[in-house]
């Protein structure tokens, strides 16, 4: 299915239908909505959560403690090194949303160049990661998860310093949950925040500049 193709309606159809093609996963995002897989029963359900969760990139914070286990190099932080490994990671869950079908479109997207991974490490040790999908200036994060203690956290820091340095504007986690909310998310509305995704469509950004494959941690919390 080649984007731009097919009409509207078409992709709603692909969309009613439970049909999960990387194509109709793109077109969702820009309109607002993304797929998750029944736990249970593996069908495809799509979401538009209002309020929606999201990371102000200017007002993410990192606890005094996550800093300094940062800047003391505890982690070593790598871009699209492990993508399988980081999905499927996110996928071992006693109950979960991320499905065969799930992961298999979203190995697509990444091949497309649209879904990444940002990877933390204890020496050769995958200590933890997250995943998403970049579009624009935006980027939808899926799920993140840590077999060590601030594995996932160092993820989630790297990750916003990336975008900070690559221009986004947009850093949608779906839903705030009590460990994002320590770190700076917010719930906005649905209007805003499709306010906020229409600007965030408009821009053009690079999630990693030419052959970069690993985060330096730089930036200090800015509020």
């Amino acid at each position: 299915m080649a984007q731009g193709t097919l009409k509207d309606e078409d992709y709603l159809d692909a969309v009613l239908s439970g049909r999960l093609d990387p194509q109709v996963v793109l077109w969702g995002y820009r309109r607002g909505i993304f797929p998750m897989a029944d736990p249970d029963t593996g069908k495809i359900d799509w979401h538009s959560p209002d309020p929606r969760g999201i990371i102000d990139l200017d007002h993410f914070h990192i606890p005094h403690t996550l800093r300094s286990i940062l800047h003391g190099g505890k982690f070593r932080l790598t871009i699209d090194l492990a993508f399988d490994r980081v999905i499927q990671k996110c996928g071992e869950r006693d109950s979960t949303w991320i499905s065969s079908s799930i992961i298999k479109c979203y190995r697509r997207l990444h091949t497309m160049g649209y879904a990444h991974s940002v990877e933390s490490w204890r020496g050769e040790d995958l200590a933890g990661g997250l995943y998403g999908v970049s579009i624009g200036g935006a980027f939808f994060g899926e799920s993140m998860f840590h077999t060590r203690t601030d594995g996932s956290k160092a993820a989630l820091a790297g990750l916003v310093q990336q975008l900070q340095e690559q221009g986004f504007i947009l850093l949608d986690v779906q839903f705030v949950t009590a460990h994002l909310a320590r770190l700076g998310a917010e719930a906005i509305s649905r209007e805003e925040y499709l306010c906020r995704l229409g600007q965030a469509l408009r821009e053009k950004c690079g999630f990693a500049r030419p052959n970069q494959q690993t985060i330096e941690i730089r930036y200090t919390n800015r509020t």
